[in-house]
């Protein structure tokens, strides 16, 4: 039972770290009055940077347990060619890993600037990691759906 809910929470939150990436990024395709768009990221951004902390966490708390449960370490360290459980679950990983290398940058370039006008390299590097975290959320959704797969 407590594997299930912690599937759940995995779940729960995967949904809203990408439901959240899905929202800001159709705001920013969608929403062309650059004042508009400045104003809403002003007001939304820092509420939704705390709100995906919190889910990026669960993320990690319940990816790592559930790791552990099933002892995928032993799969991934597994002698030989690679089984499709293991080649998922070690780019699902690498995806993971990068993804939040790249949220701390831009945690870190969004706090630092939150009331200051970002240079033209901040504003490259944090739109930058903002799509690359974007299409780096489709790429563990897919590896999540093959690691589902595998494991049923």
């Amino acid at each position: 039972m407590f594997i299930k809910i912690t599937l759940y929470i995995h779940i729960l939150s995967a949904t809203a770290w990408i439901g959240g990436a899905l929202l800001l990024f159709a705001l920013g395709i969608f929403l062309r009055d650059k004042e508009a768009q400045s104003q809403v990221y002003k007001h939304l951004g820092p509420l939704y940077g705390y709100f995906e902390t919190v889910w990026l966490v669960l993320l990690w708390a319940t990816g790592l347990t559930m790791f552990v449960h099933f002892n995928l370490w032993d799969v991934l360290m597994q002698e030989g060619e690679p089984t499709q459980l293991a080649y998922a679950m070690t780019h699902k990983l690498y995806y993971v890993g990068l993804i939040t290398i790249l949220t701390i940058v831009h945690m870190y370039i969004a706090l630092k600037t939150h009331t200051i006008e970002r240079t033209k390299l901040q504003h490259i590097i944090s739109r930058g990691s903002s799509l690359l975290i974007f299409f780096l959320n489709l790429g563990i959704l897919w590896f999540a759906i093959q690691l589902r797969e595998i494991l049923s």
